[in-house]
């Protein structure tokens, strides 16, 4: 009887692990397509965002991305909270869900747990747009801690097209300098 409640419990587990694991786009989203990683790697500015309990309270908020050995990728998400009235980080890796000539990742901070990170639009490699796995994440990126407008326009104009509801942005304030940034 223990080894088949063990055995219930293992098979439960991994299931949910594989479920999650699979979780990929919102179904009108498209990856990009002739995606070159070495190109994507560095440091991404968060312009706007729908806020979730993982950033929630965060300003100043950053992405970088190095290669691993492995092919996967380091992910190194930072901001400052400012109800902590700190900078926090926390340390991820992504990897490719397809061919690496398609923007369609998952990215885990937290061991086996994936969720979906997917480039949807982009623009010379400076700005990004970027689907999470459903209609409850989102994400505006740049090079830079600003964001043109008719790039922001066109980019918002696009994540309605997939069916997010662009009035949930928070429009995220880059006005420190992150003790994480590294020199470029």
């Amino acid at each position: 009887m223990k080894n088949k409640i063990i055995f219930t419990v293992i098979m439960t587990f991994g299931w949910i692990s594989l479920l999650v694991s699979c979780s990929s786009m919102p179904e009108k989203a498209e990856p990009v397509k002739n995606f070159n990683i070495n190109k994507y790697l560095g440091t991404w500015y968060e312009i706007a965002r729908f806020d979730y309990r993982f950033e929630k309270d965060l300003d100043n908020a950053m992405a970088q991305y190095s290669l691993n050995s492995d092919g996967s990728v380091h992910v190194v998400n930072s901001g400052y909270h400012v109800k902590k009235n700190k900078w926090v980080s926390a340390e991820g890796t992504a990897k490719f869900r397809e061919d690496k000539n398609t923007a369609a990742l998952k990215v885990s901070f937290f061991g086996p747990f994936y969720a979906g990170y997917n480039v949807v639009a982009l623009e010379d490699y400076k700005y990004a747009l970027v689907a999470g796995k459903n209609l409850e994440y989102l994400w505006i990126l740049s090079r830079e801690k600003s964001i043109p407008e008719n790039i922001k326009d066109c980019f918002i104009g696009k994540a309605r097209e997939i069916g997010y509801d662009t009035s949930k942005l928070i429009w995220v304030s880059q006005d420190k300098k992150s003790p994480f940034e590294k020199k470029q």
